[in-house]
């Protein structure tokens, strides 16, 4: 999926770091590929991976051959040609919630709600892109599409990334306009972004390839530059049959919003194209002449190695059931540079693995579950977050949790206080934070290991994870106590079963996307390499009274004791 990112890395540093040292053991694996149980948990991920590929390749399709074709009689590309011409040859394209808004609005298909979104490689720059699919209802808004769309922006700030539009939309899709227009998080919170980030120094860049109409007119308009493909493109507040019923004015679209007035006399877009290729040309133009204000990507740390073991033994060491227990450091093995990893206090706390490594030659502090988690579990991770905060190296969570440990014991060793300790220093912490939920995120361990809540640069799925209030065989227990209706138990069990799914979560966007296991460590790699990158604005080093990633101050706050 991401082997250029590893080439790039590589190639970067192989003079600058040559023998460095980096005091960290390698991590043995005692996998036997052969093994039944292997074999029976490697069968169940390859199905599982099987039907994500089938789901994904059917969403790229867009709104079907109907569609393209009707675009195609018009002489335009296909939303993913144009990115496809839009992204450096051969280079990485992350792409967010491929399958959002899979299965969610009753009787409609709105694959990938309707909007594609990722970072990519534009002239030698990494930059968020958000190309509006026009073979989806038209390129119109529903809720998810405007929530995909704002997520695209909010990685794009944290990180400093120039955006690029792809614009081609019919503005919000008006039997949805209650859940798309009027609210903070709606519609207009698109060209608030915008405007923020140029205030910002981050760039915003927009492409006009064909209709934008009403509140979607404000993308190319609030854009810093933009761009406008001839007698293809327009631009308006509102099209020839409300401006008829309003004014009585009779006009066509082209002399209502056409990229020849627009450029030549209302001065609302920068550059008339020819066609689609020219648009990307010239928007490719754009981006190159950036300077400073495209951001730097800092180096990585260390020269990137390959792990010692393969990525496809993932399959067969996590499997899809999530009763079944795996040691983490196996997963970590395939991830990080060289199999090698520091690990931070291991005799303590032992259902939590704390420790530092590499991915892609960019350190990395990492927690991961072992086991449920217990007081000592909490209070490792605890300092260990802290020590990442301290010394800013960034936290990946690969997360396979049942949540905090209960009962009196539990209780009077202080597991709430403990478990608060743990939660505060996520919240807290000021470096970035990556989360992969590799099996279960289940109840408050959720919110100990960095969940949608704690605001993680990035949060991934596998495609057997599995997030929910509480895992299935508690939640049997609990509705066997509160309910003596086994119907409603049943149905009730069932409900929460299909809401706790990855492709559930991503329809909805709480995730931002699902990834193969084998994908894991290049998808991550390009994580680093976009944390590590200077935001405009100052980042802090150390815990109190710093000045963070996200420009703020603060510190941990209080640890109740």
């Amino acid at each position: 999926m991401l082997r250029a990112l590893r080439r790039a890395t590589r190639s970067s540093l192989v003079s600058a770091r040559r023998g460095r040292a980096y005091h960290a053991s390698v991590l043995p694996s005692l996998v036997s590929p052969a093994s039944p149980e292997f074999r029976e948990k490697a069968d169940a991920m390859d199905a599982l991976v099987s039907d994500l590929e089938a789901k994904m390749s059917h969403a790229r399709l867009g709104g079907g051959p109907k569609a393209a074709e009707r675009m195609r009689s018009k002489g335009k590309k296909l939303p993913r040609e144009r990115l496809a011409l839009l992204l450096d040859p051969h280079t990485p394209f992350l792409e967010l919630s491929s399958l959002a808004a899979h299965d969610v609005y009753p009787g409609e298909f709105i694959p990938g709600a309707g909007i594609i979104t990722g970072i990519g490689r534009i002239s030698g720059r990494e930059c968020m892109v958000v190309v509006n699919d026009a073979t989806v209802k038209g390129g119109s808004y529903y809720p998810l599409t405007v929530k995909k769309h704002l997520r695209a922006q909010e990685i794009a700030r944290e990180h400093g990334l120039p955006c690029v539009y792809v614009v081609e939309s019919g503005g919000a899709a008006l039997p949805h306009q209650a859940n798309v227009f009027p609210d903070k998080e709606h519609f207009g919170r698109i060209f608030y972004n915008m405007a923020q980030m140029s205030a910002l120094g981050i760039p915003q860049i927009a492409m006009v390839h064909g209709i934008s109409v009403a509140g979607g007119a404000y993308v190319p308009a609030m854009a810093d530059e933009n761009i406008i493909v001839r007698e293809q493109g327009r631009i308006f507040l509102a099209g020839p049959p409300l401006v008829k019923a309003a004014t009585g004015e009779v006009v066509d679209e082209e002399t209502l919003g056409g990229g020849q007035m627009h450029s030549a006399e209302s001065g609302v877009t920068d550059h008339l194209a020819r066609d689609d290729e020219h648009a990307i040309a010239i928007a490719r133009g754009v981006v190159g002449d950036l300077g400073a204000a495209g951001g730097t990507a800092g180096l990585p740390s260390a020269t990137p190695e390959d792990p010692l073991y393969p990525a496809s033994e993932l399959h067969g060491i996590v499997g899809t059931d999530s009763r079944q227990a795996f040691d983490m450091r196996d997963v970590i093995a395939r991830v990080v540079d060289g199999s090698r990893f520091r690990e931070f206090k291991k005799e303590y706390g032992p259902t939590m693995i704390t420790g530092f490594a590499h991915v892609h030659g960019y350190e990395v502090g990492i927690i991961a579950n072992n086991g449920i988690l217990f007081s000592p579990s909490a209070l490792k991770a605890t300092h260990f977050i802290q020590l990442c905060s301290q010394r800013q190296i960034p936290l990946l969570f690969l997360v396979n949790v049942t949540g905090y440990m209960v009962g009196s014991k539990a209780e009077r060793g202080g597991i709430a206080k403990d478990g608060a300790k743990m939660v505060r220093a996520v919240a807290c912490a000021d470096v970035p934070k990556l989360t992969v939920i590799v099996g279960g995120s289940f109840g408050a361990g959720n919110y100990g290991m960095a969940g949608r809540a704690y605001s993680p640069r990035f949060l991934w799925m596998w495609p057997n994870a599995k997030v929910s209030v509480m895992g299935s065989g508690q939640l049997s227990q609990v509705m066997t106590t509160v309910s003596k209706d086994p119907g409603q138990h049943s149905s009730l069990k069932d409900a929460i079963e299909a809401q706790s799914t990855a492709l559930y979560s991503t329809a909805r966007l709480w995730d931002d996307g699902i990834i193969k296991p084998t994908d894991t460590r290049d998808v991550v790699g390009l994580g680093l390499a976009l944390a590590a990158r200077e935001r405009p604005g100052a980042r802090g080093h150390g815990n109190a009274g710093s000045t963070t990633w996200d420009g703020s101050n603060r510190g941990f706050g209080v640890f109740r004791m």
